[in-house]
C-alpha cells in the first residue's frame, strides 16, 4: 500500500510539473544558500588559520603600546636591542627573538623602483616568522655587527625590481642606502588581513638604525617559543620580564603589549564561526519560506483533487491512507528541491571559493543537516493540507464540482 501510495504521489507531481518545480524552488534556493554560506564560512576560517600558522603557531609579537593617563595619552618608550637579548638570555620558553625596526621607502634598481617596507632585523627573523631562501643566503655575523648595506628581497621587491633578471649578487638603492642583495625569499603570498608577506627588503638591523632612521630604537621583537605548547608560558615570562626592565610598578598598566599569534587565529576563528552560523541561519529562512509555499500549493491541490478525494473515501479508503498520500507528495517536493539545493550549493560554494582563493572546506555534515531539515519542513508543512484532505465529508467531496 505503501509504494502504491509513493506511486500515485509521484504521479500528481509529475501531472503538475512546472507548479511542482515552483513549488520546490524555495526549498532548492533555501538549501543551496545554507550549505553555501556555511562552506564558504568554514573555508574563510580555514584561510585565516592557515595564514596566521604560516607566521608560526609559536610566535609570539612584542611591541610597545600606549598608556592612557586619564584623559591623556602617553606614547611608550621604545624597546632596545639589550630588551631582545635579555629576552634570549632569561626566557626559557623563548627559541629565538628577531628585534626589528621597520620604515617605508623606495627601493630602486637601474629604471625600475617600487615603494616598499624597509625592516631592518638579524637572521632569526625568517626563521620565526617562517621564511625560506629561493636564492642565497641571510646577513653574515659581521655584516650584522658592523651593519654592513646589504640586503634580502621578499619575492614581491624581487619580481618588481628585477624581473626575470637574477637579483643575488646586484646593487640597488634602498632609501639612501645603496646596498647588495644577498639573498632572495621564497613567495608567502597576501595574508587573509590583506597585506602582502612579500613586499618587504631585510636589512641588518644596525644598518636600518644608523642610516635609513637615525637611532637605536626597536620597533617590534618576534620571538619563537619552543613549542606550540610554549607560547602562554613564554608570554607570562616575556611580560614579567619586560614590566621589571620598563620599571612598572605592581598595579599599573602595562606600556607594551605580547600578542600570541595561536590566540590570535582562535579568535578569528570564533568571529567567523559565529558569522558562519548567523549566515546560515539568515540562509535557513528562506527554507521556512519554501515550506509556507508547500503548504499553500498543498492547500490548493486538496480544493482541486475534493472530488477525487471524497471517492476514494466513498469507496472505503482510510482516512490516514489519504493523509499519508498528501504527506508523501510534500515530502517528496520537499526532498526534491533538497536533492537539487545540495547539488547547487555545492557546487556553487566551489566556484565561489575559487573565485575567493579560499581553500574548499567542505563538511558532509551541513549536506545531511540541510537535506533532513528540507524533509523535515515537508512534513512539517504538509500537515495540515494532509489532515484537512483526511477530514473531508465524502458526501460533501463527492458534490464538488
Amino acid at each position: 500500500m505503501i509504494l502504491a501510495t509513493i506511486l500515485m504521489a509521484l504521479r500528481e507531481i509529475r501531472r503538475n510539473g512546472t507548479r511542482s518545480f515552483l513549488t520546490a524552488l524555495g526549498i532548492i534556493i533555501g538549501v543551496a544558500s545554507v550549505i553555501a554560506m556555511v562552506t564558504l564560512g568554514r573555508s574563510a576560517t580555514a584561510k585565516i588559520t592557515a595564514d596566521i600558522a604560516s607566521m608560526g603557531t609559536n610566535l609570539l609579537i612584542v611591541m610597545p603600546g600606549a598608556e592612557r593617563r586619564g584623559p591623556v595619552s602617553a606614547t611608550a618608550a621604545a624597546f632596545r636591542v639589550d630588551d631582545a637579548r635579555a629576552i634570549t638570555r632569561e626566557v626559557r620558553a623563548v627559541a629565538a627573538v628577531a628585534p626589528t625596526l621597520g620604515r617605508g621607502g623606495l627601493a630602486v634598481s637601474g629604471n625600475r623602483n617600487w615603494s616598499t617596507q624597509i625592516t631592518g632585523t638579524t637572521n632569526a627573523y625568517f626563521s620565526v616568522c617562517g621564511y625560506t631562501f629561493a636564492a642565497g643566503v641571510g646577513f653574515s655575523d659581521a655584516e650584522i655587527l658592523a651593519g654592513m648595506p646589504v640586503c634580502v628581497l621578499g619575492e614581491t621587491v624581487r619580481r618588481e625590481l628585477f624581473g626575470r633578471e637574477t637579483a643575488l649578487g646586484a646593487s640597488l638603492r634602498v632609501g639612501s642606502v645603496a646596498c647588495t642583495v644577498v639573498g632572495v625569499l621564497e613567495s608567502k603570498g597576501k595574508s587573509t588581513l590583506g597585506f602582502d608577506q612579500d613586499d618587504f627588503v631585510a636589512m641588518p638591523l644596525a644598518t636600518v638604525q644608523r642610516r635609513v632612521v637615525g637611532d637605536v630604537d626597536v620597533g617590534a621583537m618576534f620571538v619563537s617559543a619552543v613549542s606550540d605548547g610554549a607560547t602562554g608560558r613564554a608570554k607570562q615570562q616575556i611580560e614579567a620580564l619586560m614590566r621589571e626592565r620598563r620599571h612598572i610598578l605592581p598595579g599599573r598598566a602595562d606600556d607594551f603589549s605580547v600578542q600570541d599569534m595561536k590566540e590570535l587565529a582562535k579568535t578569528f576563528g570564533s568571529i567567523t564561526a559565529a558569522l558562519t552560523a548567523l549566515l546560515g541561519a539568515i540562509a535557513g529562512v528562506s527554507l521556512l519560506v519554501g515550506g509556507i509555499g508547500i503548504m499553500n500549493i498543498m492547500l490548493v491541490s486538496v480544493t482541486e483533487r475534493t472530488r477525487e478525494i471524497g471517492v476514494r473515501l466513498a469507496i472505503g479508503a482510510l482516512g490516514s491512507e489519504v493523509m499519508l498520500q498528501f504527506l508523501i507528495e510534500a515530502v517528496t517536493l520537499s526532498m526534491l528541491g533538497g536533492a537539487l539545493g545540495v547539488v547547487l550549493g555545492v557546487g556553487g560554494s566551489f566556484a565561489a571559493a575559487r573565485g575567493l582563493g579560499l581553500p574548499f572546506s567542505f563538511s558532509p555534515d551541513i549536506l545531511l543537516i540541510a537535506f533532513g531539515f528540507s524533509a523535515t519542513v515537508g512534513v512539517g508543512f504538509g500537515f495540515f493540507p494532509a489532515r484537512k484532505a483526511a477530514r473531508l465529508n465524502p458526501i460533501e467531496a463527492l458534490r464538488s464540482e
